[in-house]
């Protein structure tokens, strides 16, 4: 299991799994990416490589998240996979694969920003908790 949904008040809560944090990271970005839309219809048009740092492996976590807002509201891009994830300390680079929105995807709920709130980072296994305002 790549990742699961959990009961939250009033916002969309996740937990990602993973063989390593990098793993979990990414798992994470695609439940996220799957609280808008279904991340499996993306095509795979378009690659962004990005360099994310954090002050330790939360806010990590959480810049890199918000990265990925970012670069759906300035550029319209949805994510579909990623590759190459690797973090080394608290910086974090990826290439993350997806396509331009346009009328061919469906974007059920839009998330406003990513929060600290329940953000939990476990290792061995990994897992990793976010939640998200909607």
């Amino acid at each position: 299991m790549k990742y699961k949904f959990l009961e939250h008040r009033a916002d969309a809560k996740f937990q990602a799994f993973g063989k390593s944090l990098e793993e979990a990271f990414s798992n994470a970005a695609l439940a996220m990416t799957s609280v808008m839309t279904d991340y499996n219809k993306i095509k795979s048009k378009l690659t962004h490589k990005i360099k994310v740092k954090g002050s330790d492996k939360k806010s990590l976590l959480y810049n890199f998240l918000e990265q990925l807002l970012i670069l759906l509201d300035t550029e319209k891009f949805l994510l579909h996979k990623i590759r190459n994830i690797k973090i080394d300390g608290n910086e974090l680079t990826a290439e993350l694969i997806g396509d331009k929105f346009n009328n061919q995807y469906d974007i059920k709920i839009n998330i406003k920003a990513v929060t600290y709130n329940e953000m939990e980072i476990k290792e061995k296994p990994y897992m990793v908790q976010v939640v998200v305002d909607i």
